[in-house]
């Protein structure tokens, strides 16, 4: 028995190299065939837009098509009508954008050069990063992005969420609901007058909203509660509140305890933010952002920085999570400080209007072992 349980040790790491090694080559296969997807779907719709723009095709030809189709090709799925036209959509959007237009495709194009066309000519336009994101995302999501972004900044930021975070379909709705793209960045804050030039101020600002909706977060008094009442139903949720934090954040604890000279002090929540390498404490307060909050939040970051914080971490940040705030107010109180801080404010559950009551939490699956890898 002994000798068998050595054997499974002496193995482990074997075992969890080879294992690494198949779901990453399973995700590469994954990954080929939604590229070469893609390219058909391109090609498709670059030849339904040549046909119907021009005046070729009348009235009802794609519903005709694509009913031909199916009785060519038995069990076809992804060529209905309005599929079809959401190819002609992806192609047109695309084609404008990045002037793909140039390549001309052979009137049959059912072969590999409507493949060449976003490989080639998007890898010329877009280089390496943005081709390799672009291709990761499953044509459902292109879709959906193109129907709800307006501007070619905001595609791409969500199509790299998308590449980056393995968002499902209805993870990236819900993003998109909570406007992510205009709410990241937003956050009032001191993060370029304080943070050396080694950590990023910028990165910094990104990581953060301006707002956080906590609409799993309900408080049976919503008239009558505290700070620790939030604290307490933000922790039995925690999955999803750092999921609503973002991609990065690490959850440390609740209440977490500082001792300066035998004195006690109590962070509301403590986390370590991966991309930036530092610890986030974040102060919860009731009603209207208060300067007088930022000192108590100063106070806590140099204790951070002074007794908690590891070598080779960056700077700790605070975040100040309130539910109401004046903006220039806050602007002008954050300057003075010299640690790193920010004021966002949240909105729970029962205090969610009426419009955003179809958002459900920003969580959708969890991150995947295939994160590590950098390309397919």
């Amino acid at each position: 028995m002994e000798h068998i349980e050595q054997n499974l040790l002496a193995y482990r790491d074997d075992v969890q190299k080879i294992k690494i090694a198949i779901l990453q080559s399973r995700y590469r296969s994954v990954a080929n065939a939604n590229t070469e997807m893609l390219g058909l779907y391109y090609g498709v719709g670059k030849y339904i837009s040549d046909n119907t723009r021009s005046g070729k095709w009348g009235m009802g030809a794609i519903e005709t098509i694509s009913h031909q189709l199916q009785g060519e090709i038995p069990g076809l799925k992804g060529f209905s009508p309005s599929n079809m036209k959401n190819m002609r959509i992806f192609y047109e959007q695309w084609a404008s954008e990045l002037e793909l237009n140039r390549q001309i495709l052979p009137a049959d194009l059912i072969d590999e050069n409507a493949l060449a066309v976003i490989r080639q000519t998007v890898s010329a336009e877009l280089g390496g990063d943005k081709v390799h994101a672009f291709c990761r995302v499953g044509f459902s999501h292109h879709r959906e992005i193109l129907k709800q972004c307006k501007t070619s900044d905001e595609r791409w930021y969500y199509i790299f969420r998308c590449a980056s975070e393995f968002w499902s379909y209805r993870a990236l709705k819900n993003h998109l609901r909570a406007d992510d793209y205009t709410a990241y960045g937003g956050i009032p804050n001191n993060f370029t007058m304080t943070l050396p030039e080694g950590q990023d101020a910028a990165k910094a600002v990104r990581s953060f909203r301006d707002e956080y909706l906590l609409d799993y977060v309900n408080i049976k008094n919503p008239d009558d509660y505290d700070e620790r009442d939030v604290e307490d139903a933000i922790v039995a949720q925690i999955r999803k509140f750092v999921m609503t934090l973002g991609e990065g954040f690490c959850y440390i604890s609740n209440q977490y305890r500082l001792i300066v000279n035998d004195d006690e002090f109590f962070v509301d929540m403590l986390f370590f933010e991966r991309n930036l390498r530092c610890l986030v404490a974040l102060e919860l307060k009731k009603d209207k952002f208060r300067p007088m909050d930022l000192g108590q939040l100063s106070f806590y970051l140099s204790a951070l920085d002074k007794y908690v914080r590891k070598p080779g971490e960056n700077q700790s940040i605070g975040i100040l999570l309130c539910e109401e705030m004046n903006k220039p107010v806050v602007e002008l109180a954050v300057q003075d400080y010299d640690k790193p801080m920010g004021v966002a404010t949240y909105r729970l559950g029962t205090g969610i209007p009426e419009s955003y009551s179809a958002l459900i939490p920003l969580i959708d699956g969890v991150q995947q072992i295939l994160s590590e890898s950098k390309g397919w």
